[in-house]
């Protein structure tokens, strides 16, 4: 094997493992603002800005580890 093909398969570990962490928050954040939500309707105005803020900051790890995975494969 060479240097290319351990260069895709460490940018797929990369890419795989770094979006395993902020799909998992994504799931949890959504669920408790839902569950938030149902238990008091009035709050929504109130919950569903920060669950956006929440989710972002939790989809930036994502968003690093696809760098990390486009320095390994161009760098």
């Amino acid at each position: 094997m060479d240097a290319e093909t351990f260069k895709y398969l460490g940018a797929g570990i990369a890419m795989g493992m770094g979006a395993i962490g902020p799909g998992i928050g994504e799931g949890i954040v959504a669920g408790r603002a839902l569950e938030a939500i149902g238990r008091n309707p009035e709050a929504a105005d109130k919950i569903t800005p920060l669950m956006f803020v929440t989710m972002a900051i939790c989809e930036s790890t994502g968003i690093y580890s696809l760098v990390i995975a486009l320095i390994i494969l161009f760098g």
